[in-house]
């Protein structure tokens, strides 16, 4: 099965702490870790590392 926005988490809970640093954007944290902790797990199991999204015709087997 193929990753899909539809799989990543409902909400994302975020902090907001006071700083001195100049503003910045906050952008999508949660979203942005989940492909490459997806691309990382499908090389633990496989040995095969994973270069380009979408994650598609990609031969997965071990070896």
């Amino acid at each position: 099965m193929v990753a899909k926005m539809s799989d990543s988490p409902n909400s994302i809970n975020i902090d907001i702490v006071e700083s001195l640093a100049a503003p910045g954007g906050v952008g999508e944290t949660g979203i942005g870790s989940f492909s490459p902790a997806l691309c990382n797990a499908i090389f633990s199991a496989t040995g095969k590392r994973i270069r380009d999204l979408p994650i598609q015709n990609y031969d997965l087997s071990h070896g």
